[in-house]
């Protein structure tokens, strides 16, 4: 009986007990953010037609800027054109990876001459600092990421 009574003091203090130490995080949540799927441009001015395309995953973005060079400090209008469904929620990322909101915007545009695929939005940015900069463009069913350098 003694012997009997000692396996199930054993197996009683082998069982998994609640731990005190936090929960280990799951390898995603550890691994470093995505490279930018961009280089960085080499300069801040803007193409001469104003216009750029993102790089999407499941979707297509494009930009039409409305000036001819991105500046820390001032605010710079763009018209995006993404396909996909639903509403457009856009993020910038800095140069020391924090994540910045539009100024305003994304607003869905109802009518325009700029024609790419998708629907229309606007937003207004104003970058704080200068740098490379990815702006971030999610719908259903994907995301579409635009680098700029930012003077």
């Amino acid at each position: 009986m003694s012997a009997t009574l000692l396996l199930l003091v054993l197996s009683a203090s082998c069982s998994s007990a609640p731990s005190s130490a936090p929960p280990t995080p799951s390898p995603a949540l550890l691994a470093p953010a995505a490279p930018s799927p961009q280089p960085c441009p080499s300069t801040a001015d803007l193409p001469a037609d104003a216009e750029m395309q993102g790089v999407g995953d499941g979707v297509t973005l494009w930009a039409l800027f409305f000036g001819g060079r991105i500046v820390a400090g001032q605010e710079i209008k763009v018209a995006w054109r993404m396909t996909g469904g639903g509403d457009l929620t856009m993020t910038a990322t800095a140069p020391d990876g924090s994540l910045l909101k539009p100024s305003w915007g994304p607003e869905p545009h109802g009518g325009s001459t700029y024609q790419r695929p998708g629907e229309e939005w606007g937003t207004g940015w104003i970058f704080p600092v200068a740098g490379c900069w990815t702006i971030n463009a999610t719908r259903n069913p994907g995301e579409a990421h635009l680098t700029l350098r930012v003077a």
